[in-house]
């Protein structure tokens, strides 16, 4: 999502920071309001990314690509294991 900000955002950023910030420190209905409705701009809900259109990668997606990706040859290599020995008996 921070690569959707523009530097002009960092301003209500900063504002909804404050905001939070004084939430947990003196809670109040109209306070967590206000801070619901600036959050709404920055995408911080799955319903506030899908009015603003924006997307996120599917599990499926990630996982085709994984499965595209040829897995590392590991022939040749030590065993790790073999590298292990008993000390002080």
């Amino acid at each position: 999502m921070a690569e959707e900000y523009l530097r002009v955002d960092r301003h209500a950023l900063f504002r909804l920071a404050l905001l939070i910030d004084l939430y947990w420190t003196e809670p109040t209905k109209e306070l967590a309001g206000e801070i619901r409705l600036e959050q709404q701009a920055f995408g911080l809900t799955p319903l506030d990314r899908r009015r603003l259109e924006w997307t996120i990668e599917r599990v499926e997606a990630a996982q085709e690509q994984k499965r595209k990706t040829p897995p590392p040859e590991i022939e040749d290599q030590e065993d790790p294991r073999e590298r292990l020995k008993v000390v002080g008996t």
